[in-house]
């Protein structure tokens, strides 16, 4: 296997090689060090083949799939049943890192290898193009191409499903034949879920059902019969695309993709659902972790002041499941690791390096943990860097990393989810 060449970073990338150093820490994030920690990215995507879904889909789907079509002026425009027609207007080809980042992971193989020079030891996989299997109002649709991508995900990953972990998808809106799903895929070997952010894609509509109706009760008794995590990753509620013109890259970035990532989080926690399901653990991916404090503090706010339209009436306050139950995947977050401590939040927040999305760390990584976590304590560090992940996605802790009391304890604690 040819080793991944590392280009010299160009004026847009030389900010992602800075760093204070790590002088003082107890171990480093260095992918040579002998004391390195433990490293489990949170979030990571795979890169499905383009005909992935059109190979397992019957042809009556076809025409609907998500794809690229040309007007009669040659312009070329993205199309996906469930976002605005967006025209593809084209910067000029990627080159150095940009263009690494759009070839790497091509295969497992390659997988393990480019993740070894970012020094993270496992994975969480999430789909790439096949983001858009949620994009349509059309529940039983969603659900075929989830079922396609499963499919793609464990003939490709299975072997490697020690490192490489990716998450089974499910579209909730077609219930009964999700439920079913979710089964085949806990019997395959699936260490977690992926849900949209939505069951009902689309702009909001009160007429929909969402995650804190009772319609959906029988989803979480299902997903804690099988013991496996659920994560909402960004831009699966709706279209992330709605700015438009100036502004738009990063209007849409921040507001319409990582933004709504809150709403299945706070469903869960407010209606109750974490409280009836004291096992479920849900968590949101790539959304960052700056707002997490904010979000918790609000929703007590609105249990303790709006004590006359709650209902129901929790016997804890909201913050209390997230923090028993949830956790938030993050790349470069300082001001959410600065809080980490004082908001008893170190247990739930999960590192991540986004490999191999322009928004991620990697190669970077070590870099980018030296700018963000020297406000942590080693354990601290260790526990968000990795062994977090490892207790929730239930991954085995490697025997060089057992020397640590702290992964020792995590180790242990495997069997009880916790």
């Amino acid at each position: 296997m040819a080793m991944t060449t590392i280009p010299e970073p160009d004026a847009n990338n030389i900010w992602r090689t800075e760093t204070p150093g790590n002088e003082g820490w107890t171990r480093s994030a260095r992918p040579d060090a002998e004391d390195k920690y433990f490293m489990v990215s949170a979030d990571g995507h795979v890169q499905e083949p383009r005909t992935f879904l059109r190979d397992r889909l019957p042809e009556e789907y076809h025409s609907r799939l998500p794809g690229i079509e040309v007007d009669a002026k040659g312009d070329q425009h993205q199309t996906t049943e469930g976002f605005r027609q967006a025209k593809l207007n084209w910067v000029k080809p990627f080159e150095g890192h940009e263009q690494l980042r759009n070839q790497s992971g091509r295969t497992p193989e390659d997988r393990v290898n480019d993740l070894a020079l970012d020094g993270c030891d496992a994975e969480i996989l999430f789909p790439n193009k096949g983001l858009t299997i949620w994009a349509t109002p059309d529940a039983r649709f969603s659900h075929l191409m989830c079922k396609a991508y499963n499919d793609w995900a464990w003939e490709t990953f299975a072997d490697y499903n020690d490192r490489l972990m990716p998450m089974a998808c499910v579209a909730p809106a077609a219930l009964d034949e999700t439920l079913v799903e979710i089964q085949r895929c806990a019997d395959l070997g699936f260490k977690g879920l992926s849900l949209p952010c939505k069951p009902v894609f689309g702009p909001p509509n009160v007429d929909d059902l969402n995650y804190n109706l009772s319609d959906f009760e029988p989803l979480w008794d299902c997903i804690t019969e099988v013991d496996l995590p659920i994560t909402f990753h960004v831009s699966t509620g709706r279209d992330p695309r709605t700015a438009r013109s100036n502004g738009g890259a990063i209007i849409n970035y921040t507001i319409h993709s990582l933004a709504p990532t809150m709403e299945p989080l706070v469903n869960i926690c407010a209606s109750g659902v974490a409280e009836r399901h004291p096992t479920l653990r849900f968590g949101a991916i790539e959304a960052g972790i700056g707002w997490v404090p904010w979000m918790l503090e609000a929703m007590d706010e609105a249990h303790l002041k709006h004590h006359m339209w709650v209902r129901p009436k929790l016997e804890e306050l909201p913050s209390t499941y997230f923090r028993r139950q949830g956790f938030s995947s993050f790349q470069e977050d300082k001001s959410g690791l600065d809080l980490a401590r004082e908001h008893n939040l170190v247990d739930n927040f999960l590192w991540a390096n986004d490999f191999p999305h322009h928004e991620g760390s990697w190669p970077y990584s070590a870099q980018a943990i030296e700018r963000t976590m020297s406000g942590l304590t080693d354990e601290e560090r260790a526990k968000i860097l990795g062994l977090n992940s490892a207790r929730i996605f239930k991954v085995d802790v490697p025997e060089r990393f057992r020397n640590h009391a702290d992964a020792a304890t995590v180790a242990g604690s495997l069997a009880t989810g916790r």
